[in-house]
Formats: C-alpha cells, sequence, structure tokens
C-alpha cells in the first residue's frame, strides 16, 4: 500500500543507545524532543520538530525508575498528540508492570491494565513490544498491539554456539510457566527440554523442588522472558548442575537485574547469561564478565518500517 506522508521516530531518555541504533538500521535521524525536569522534579517535554500529519514513533522502555520512564512516554505522546501527529506508536522493548497481570489477592490492582489504559488516553494508536510477560496483555489495549519476540535473535546466538551439538544440549524451563517458551526453542534446535518445578513461598523468592527431564552430561540452556532478582534463575542453575548437568547457561530477553541479582549471578553456576538490549545494562552489569547483550535493533527498525509502509509483522518469526 503506498504511503503519501513521512515518519519519524523518536525516543525517551530510557534507551538512547538502542534507539539510535534503531535509527541508524533505517538510515535516519533520531527526531529532535528536549526532555528535563522542573525544579520539582516534574518531567518536561517540548518537540522540536514538525509532526503535523506524520506517522510517529518513540521508542521508551518502561524500565527502572520504571515510574519516571512511564511519565516521561505518556507526556510525550501528550505533546505529539496536541502538534497533531497522524499516528503515535509507542515502541515499548520492555513493557514495565506486566507482572500485574491479573488479580492474585483481593482488592489487587491489575497495574498492566491501567497502563494499557494511560497509553491509550496519552493518545498512542498502537503499541510494540517484545516478549511480554504475559500474552494476554495484548487484549489490555483498544488500539492495535503487536507483540514481538526475541526468539531470532536468541537463536541466532545459540546457533553459533552450538552449531552442531544438537544432542549435547537441553533447553530448560525455569517454572511450569515458561514451558511453552522453551519446547519452542527446543523444537528450532532439535534439541530436548527439561522443567524445573518450583514453588514460591513468598514473592522474589523460589524453592526449586523437582526436575523433569534428563540433562546428565549435557550443556542446560535455561530459557526466560527476564531475570529480575536471578534467584529462581540461579536456584536453577544450582539444581541443574545437582543433576549432572555438563555446563549451565542462560538466555533471557529482558535484563532487569535488580537487588541482589549481579551478585547471585556472580557467585552461581551459571557459566554466562545472555540477554537482550531492551534494558541498558548498568556499568556495574556490563562489567561482569557473566553477561553478554544481543541486539534488537533489527527486529525493532524492521516493524517500524512495515508498520509504516503496511506489511505484516509476522514474517519475521516464521
Amino acid at each position: 500500500m503506498p504511503v503519501s506522508h513521512d515518519y519519524k521516530i523518536f525516543g525517551g531518555s530510557s534507551n538512547v543507545e538502542l534507539t539510535a541504533r534503531i535509527c541508524g538500521y533505517l538510515n535516519r535521524p533520531v527526531s529532535k524532543a528536549r526532555l528535563g525536569r522542573f525544579s520539582d522534579g516534574e518531567t518536561q517535554v517540548e518537540i522540536e520538530e514538525n509532526v503535523r500529519g506524520m506517522d510517529v514513533f518513540i521508542v521508551q522502555s518502561t524500565c527502572p525508575p520504571v515510574n519516571d520512564h512511564l511519565m516521561e512516554l505518556l507526556i510525550t505522546c501528550d505533546a505529539l498528540k496536541r502538534a497533531s501527529a497522524a499516528s503515535i506508536t509507542a515502541v515499548m522493548p520492555y513493557y514495565g508492570y506486566a507482572r500485574q497481570d491479573r488479580k492474585v489477592a483481593p482488592r489487587a490492582p491489575i497495574t498492566a491494565k491501567l497502563v494499557a489504559d494511560l497509553l491509550e488516553t496519552a493518545g498512542v494508536t498502537r503499541v510494540v513490544s517484545m516478549d511480554m510477560h504475559a500474552g494476554q496483555i495484548q487484549g489490555f489495549f483498544n488500539i492495535p498491539s503487536d507483540h514481538l519476540y526475541a526468539s531470532p535473535v536468541l537463536l541466532e546466538d545459540m546457533r553459533k554456539k552450538w552449531p552442531h551439538a544438537s544432542d549435547d544440549i537441553v533447553l530448560v524451563s525455569p517454572d511450569a510457566g515458561g514451558v511453552e517458551r522453551a519446547r519452542a526453542y527446543s523444537k528450532r534446535l532439535d534439541a530436548s527440554l527439561a522443567i524445573i518445578d518450583k514453588r514460591r513461598p513468598h514473592p522474589n523468592a523460589s524453592e526449586v523442588m523437582n526436575l523433569i527431564g534428563d540433562v546428565k552430561g549435557k550443556d542446560a540452556i535455561i530459557i526466560d522472558d527476564m531475570v529480575d532478582t536471578a534467584g529462581t534463575l540461579t536456584a536453577g542453575a544450582s539444581a541443574l548442575k545437582k543433576a549432572g548437568a555438563r555446563r549451565v547457561y542462560a538466555y533471557a530477553v529482558h535484563p532487569v537485574l535488580s537487588g541482589p541479582a549481579l551478585a547471585r549471578i556472580t557467585e552461581s553456576h551459571l557459566e554466562e547469561v545472555v540477554f537482550t538490549d531492551t534494558i541498558p545494562m548498568s556499568a556495574l552489569a556490563k562489567s561482569c564478565p557473566k553477561l553478554r547483550s544481543l541486539g534488537t535493533e533489527r527486529l525493532f527498525g524492521e516493524a517500524i518500517k512495515r508498520i509504516y509502509q503496511a506489511e505484516s509483522l509476522s514474517s519475521l518469526f516464521v
């Protein structure tokens, strides 16, 4: 379908490097906006380019500090709406508050739905995110929502590391909820599957109970969507080593890495933990020899280009 108007890409302060790489992939400049704060801490945004009648994309992860980055995104979208942008697409590599996707206790909020409502109210006409914690969050929006997957990036790296070792690796789900994800990776790599059965006594703590599957003498690869405090990840690595795994690796999409995460990973049985760049890692995290990051600019760049040209996104994940 021919497109008669132009598009522009803005970036928030959450992931400046990823925004620059996406624009580099698309051979376009990062559009100019002034982001700052008033003396009382309120977020200040001023769009410094004409966007009237244009399709606008704003790249912003709602990663820590979550509330600051979320408010910055909402205010920027409001500014773009009032500047008469034809459409506003929020490209959110990491969708914050995604873990609060249902009522887990009486009188508890569903914050993932609240964030969806806030984005729509601010003027967002489409949302693009990667590996949301729960697939049903797509249904929280009354506007188009595109759910991208990091699997092409992660699988490419795995194939380079284990080019002919399908019999020597096993893909591991760290809990029952991640079985579908781990199974998809194991099918693509023609490898076996194992599941860690755990029970969580309280938030941000996990206790490994049992291991389903054979990992003895194999390289075990834990697959997850995010690593927060790394309690589940490191406990799972210990269980895999006790079960006879030769080496333990982990691949996860979002490096939240809060609290004791770095210390736990450093002291764990993990050989390496590979993330994507949906959340920028701190200088301390970058210095950790066990951590490595993979770029997602091609996936997001292709998504932006195809949305603008009204083309399908599903072929990116065939």
